[in-house]
């Protein structure tokens, strides 16, 4: 795909922010090749080509992190969850919103799909600014392979096989209904049920809740 000269202008600019951000950890080849696969990952589908940018470069910083993790960079201690589902547009998007927001920064979360749709479920948007949570600036993504090594603990709801497998890692499958197609009135039980998991998560991890 052939890049305008603005969004080559965009992502010098945001591999330069990314440089600052990982001085000290990965070089500027490093850098400059998680941004393009990344921007690559979204390219073939995207709708709205001003925005891919800037979408590569919050997958690139989140693949980046993942990889400082795996590499013993991050020392932190912060438990990580890796949230999976078919297209990363409804049951994993509303467990992130609900682990970032009753976690606040005393753990990390992501989410993948295995089949990566083009937007956010707008049902499950709606249904989360209910609970005061917006995932409307969220994005659906894959997972890495150096995301899936980096996480502690990976939440299947619906992947099935599709799913990675990696040894060692802590396993969870939630069965909910997927909201794909469903009203907000649907959409509202299986959100219901994702913040009780999410909650039983945290409460399990050692993670203290936000009241």
């Amino acid at each position: 795909m052939t890049l305008s000269i603005d969004q080559q202008l965009a992502l010098k600019t945001a591999a330069s922010r990314l440089q600052s951000q990982f001085d000290g950890i990965f070089g500027t080849e490093t850098i400059e090749r998680f941004l393009n696969t990344s921007y690559d990952q979204f390219a073939s589908n995207s709708t709205i080509p001003n925005f891919l940018p800037l979408l590569a470069e919050r997958f690139a910083r989140q693949r980046l992190h993942a990889l400082a993790k795996v590499e013993g960079h991050v020392t932190d201690n912060k438990p990580i969850v890796l949230f999976l589902c078919v297209h990363n547009a409804g049951r994993s998007q509303m467990a992130l919103g609900f682990f970032e927001d009753l976690a606040e920064d005393r753990a990390v979360a992501w989410s993948g799909g295995s089949e990566p749709g083009n937007e956010i479920n707008p049902a499950a948007v709606e249904a989360m600014l209910e609970r005061g949570i917006n995932i409307s600036r969220e994005f659906p993504k894959p997972w890495t392979d150096e995301i899936v090594r980096a996480a502690d603990v990976i939440v299947s709801m619906g992947c099935g096989d599709a799913c990675p497998v990696f040894p060692g890692k802590r396993y969870l499958d939630w069965t909910l209904d997927d909201p794909a197609g469903k009203d907000v009135a649907d959409v509202r039980p299986v959100r219901d049920e994702i913040e009780r998991h999410v909650r039983e998560l945290l409460q399990e991890l050692g993670v203290e809740a936000r009241v």
